[in-house]
């Protein structure tokens, strides 16, 4: 059994669930990956076969997603052009996690795709949303990267195709404490911005972790670090509580910890915007811009903030099981 595995760059929860699902898939299969994208910051453990442009989310400094600058950063001809650069004739299904490449080129070719990522969930009518619905955004989380089947993931079982969260194996092996500092992720601001807000707090010592930042610097209570692996790890470990854009990784992985969260979905991406109506029930903090009664609402969180938890993760095998078999019964019927 052959399988392509597309991967969506943008953002590192994609990632994060490749490394997590891939080892576990080539004791069963072999498996070639494809990576899309023009804007991620982590590498993906393993042999990459493909690297493709596909398509990506732009943000500007302020914390929301720039349409424009998306817009402008579409290359049609050569999303075409990779479509069709695509042998699947020689694998059995693709496996996609939101990546739009593999999932366009098996529709045409009317193969197999199963769906693995968070955004596969939306198939369901049951899944929180805000209460200003987008059906715009709908569409997008239904067209982007279409799929024949789903195992979907989120915080709960929200329908019979949904998984809990996947949490990786270096989140698991931590031993989690209350320190006296806060963990920040923010990519979609300016980590500038972030250190001049957050230093007026003097409560805790604040660790912001930022793309662009290519050197760690010291203001005050403020640590600014680039986005690394074990600095990350070892600030969320020992941190009293989180402070994080509204993904679904960062955010399971908080709750996993059993840490505080105060959460700030990014402007115009309609996902955060959902998952943060799925958060709230559960104790987590939302925060929809960072204005003057900001540092009063930290204040607050720090005093006042729920320690979350999760109630249910995933099984590695359990679960690329149930994604295999659902590649195989579809290739089956197609094949009849």
């Amino acid at each position: 059994m052959k399988i392509l595995y597309g991967v969506q760059g943008t953002g590192h929860g994609h990632i994060t669930r490749a490394r997590v699902v891939l080892p576990v898939l080539r004791e069963f299969a072999e498996v070639d990956v494809l990576i899309s994208g023009y804007n991620f910051h982590m590498d993906l453990d393993g042999a990459i076969q493909y690297k493709k442009r596909g398509i990506s989310l732009t943000y500007d400094s302020n914390g929301s997603v720039d349409f424009l600058e998306t817009a402008l950063n579409v290359h049609p001809f050569t999303f075409i052009k990779d479509l069709h650069s695509l042998p699947l004739q020689d694998y059995d299904f693709v496996i996609n996690d939101f990546e739009p490449v593999t999932a366009w080129a098996a529709q045409q070719a009317n193969m197999p795709c199963v769906a693995i990522s968070h955004q596969a969930a939306f198939a369901s009518n049951l899944v929180p949303r805000p209460e200003r619905k987008s059906l715009v955004a709908e569409g997008v989380l239904k067209h982007f990267a279409p799929f024949t089947e789903a195992v979907g993931s989120h915080y709960q079982r929200y329908d019979d195709f949904i998984e809990p969260p996947i949490i990786r194996r270096k989140i698991k092996e931590l031993n989690p404490s209350s320190g006296d500092h806060v963990t920040v992720y923010l990519p979609a601001y300016d980590h500038e911005f972030l250190s001049t807000i957050f230093q007026k707090n003097k409560e805790v010592e604040w660790h912001i972790f930022a793309p662009g930042c290519e050197k760690e610097y010291r203001k005050s209570n403020v640590w600014v670090r680039p986005v690394g692996k074990d600095t990350f790890l070892e600030s969320i470990e020992h941190c009293l509580g989180v402070v994080s854009s509204t993904g679904f990784e960062t955010t399971s992985e908080t709750m996993f910890l059993g840490k505080k969260l105060l959460t700030i979905p990014i402007k115009n991406q309609y996902e955060q915007l959902c998952n943060a109506a799925a958060l709230e029930p559960m104790g987590a903090h939302i925060v929809h811009s960072i204005g003057k009664e900001f540092n009063q609402t930290v204040s607050n969180w720090l005093k006042n903030g729920k320690e979350l938890t999760v109630s249910e993760i995933s099984d590695e095998y359990d679960l690329v099981a149930k994604i295999i078999a659902k590649g195989q019964k579809k290739r089956a019927e197609i094949a009849a």
